[in-house]
């Protein structure tokens, strides 16, 4: 009996596993999710609406979404986990947040929970943190002693209730001021915020939307934290419209999306709820070819470049997939001459490089997973930085793409930050020793951060931060 049970116990887990990845069930449970949010949005129309990377995309629509993105991680809010990361400061939607007096923020989660670990506690960590170092960066200048609350200025943690332990909130409120010491000392400008912010959260369990007062009455700025997905038993609940509703479908879409991107499912949502469960796959495979003919245009950016601020705008990173395929000497409407390295996976790539300008372009080849790496410290960055330095010294702007424009591309930009730039950002000609003198972490975590305020999607492996160590500090000789 008890091998009768396992079999079909077994037999029910596969066939949950199977639904889970089910193509039809994942395009119309995000379908469905999107309504919910809508609703939400609605009800704040004053409010801009944010994704949270990477997840959140598929539930926003191009339409009202904000122009900027989020990017807060369930893993800097998981249980004994929990921490700021400077990597991921979000310092740009303190921007956002000054102009409209608050935001949206949309994401999702799978079986198991009403709400993802990023919204219940990675948002209130960010929120209590920033007010806090506000406080200290420029209402302590004020003079006066007592807390923020006492004076007015709330930074204290705020999570949901009934999410999270009464326990695990003192334990992370002890760590806030630590992590405020380490903003406030950081290379991030804060701007000066005139209201604290406050988390507030709304799931579709939520029977009334929190309310605000009108704007000139709130005593903080909301950031309104959305869990798009309907929590359900085992993640899944089958639907009478003829499809099995999966919590959390925007999730890990490289396992179910045959290559579906959100941004591929909002241009053809129409199309793709339309067709059939056994013709899906097929218009899927037909959108995906479609969308990635039409990349790399012989003359338009998908994006423009991401420009470094405290490089002078010498450098600047993007993912190859934005960039033209006829390599344009120059950015649109300016006269600095552009170089570029692009690190693929796969050469010869598509790009159609012009005899006379084969001395400003360098194409790198760099295999993924632990052969990638390898090829990284001993090829990608030494070829790229000899590179870089010489044509900063012939006074071109240097442009370095790879794949996603957050690895490989970030980790070359920062060995060059490091050795032709000063602590001041300042370009200190084509000489890599003043560079390599000054090296330390902090020199190179203060790059990093020049890097991440500019782009906050920048998200370098440690393997890549390692090897970008192991390269500037290492005697080639003895590199691994």
């Amino acid at each position: 009996m008890a091998d009768i049970f396992n079999n079909h116990r077994n037999d029910a887990l596969v066939l949950l596993r199977k639904e889970s990845l089910d193509l039809f069930n994942r395009v119309h449970s995000i379908a469905d999710d999107v309504q919910f949010v809508e609703e939400v949005c609605q009800a704040y129309p004053d409010l801009p609406v944010l994704p949270n990377l990477r997840c959140g995309a598929w539930y926003v629509s191009p339409k009202i979404a904000s122009q900027y993105d989020a990017y807060f991680k369930s893993t800097d809010g998981h249980y004994n986990n929990w921490n700021f990361n400077l990597r991921r400061p979000n310092i740009h939607l303190l921007s956002v947040i000054l102009q409209h007096g608050g935001l949206i923020l949309v994401d999702s989660t799978r079986a198991g929970k009403r709400m993802p670990d990023a919204l219940s506690k990675t948002v209130p960590i960010w929120c209590a943190v920033i007010n806090r170092a506000v406080k200290r960066a420029y209402r302590d200048e004020d003079g006066g002693g007592g807390s923020g609350s006492e004076r007015g200025w709330d930074d204290g943690l705020y999570t949901p209730p009934g999410v999270i332990p009464a326990q695990e909130h003192t334990q992370i409120e002890k760590k806030i001021e630590e992590w405020a010491d380490a903003l406030v000392n950081s290379s991030y400008a804060l701007p000066l915020l005139t209201l604290p912010l406050r988390p507030m959260w709304i799931t579709p369990s939520t029977s009334v939307f929190p309310s605000l007062p009108p704007v000139g009455e709130r005593k903080f700025c909301p950031v309104i934290c959305v869990s798009a997905s309907k929590q359900v038993g085992d993640g899944i609940e089958r639907r009478s419209s003829g499809f099995a509703y999966v919590q959390g479908s925007g999730d890990d879409h490289e396992l179910w999306g045959m290559g579906l991107t959100p941004q591929m499912f909002w241009e053809e949502k129409d199309t793709l709820l339309q067709a059939q469960r056994a013709e899906l796959p097929d218009v899927v495979a037909e959108i995906v070819a479609k969308h990635q003919s039409r990349q790399n245009g012989d003359s338009d950016w998908a994006i423009l470049p991401t420009s470094l601020t405290k490089s002078g705008g010498r450098l600047l990173i993007t993912a190859l997939s934005a960039i033209p395929s006829s390599l344009p000497p120059s950015l649109p409407n300016t006269q600095e001459r552009l170089a570029y390295v692009l690190i693929s996976t796969t050469l010869p790539s598509t790009f159609v490089i012009p005899e006379d300008r084969k001395r400003t372009v360098l194409l790198l080849e760099m295999a993924e997973g632990k052969k990638g790496q390898t090829q990284f410290l001993h090829s990608v960055l030494p070829r790229s930085v000899e590179f870089i330095r010489k044509q900063l010294a012939d006074g071109l702007h240097v442009c370095v793409g790879c794949h996603n424009g957050k690895d490989a591309s970030v980790g070359v930009v920062l060995a060059a930050l490091q050795l032709f730039f000063g602590d001041d950002g300042v370009y200190r000609g084509s000489s890599s020793v003043v560079g390599a003198e000054t090296l330390s972490k902090k020199s190179l975590n203060i790059r990093l951060q020049w890097i991440i305020a500019d782009r906050p999607e920048a998200n370098p492996s440690r393997v890549t931060l390692k090897r970008v160590n192991e390269f500037l500090l290492t005697d080639p000789a003895l590199r691994r």
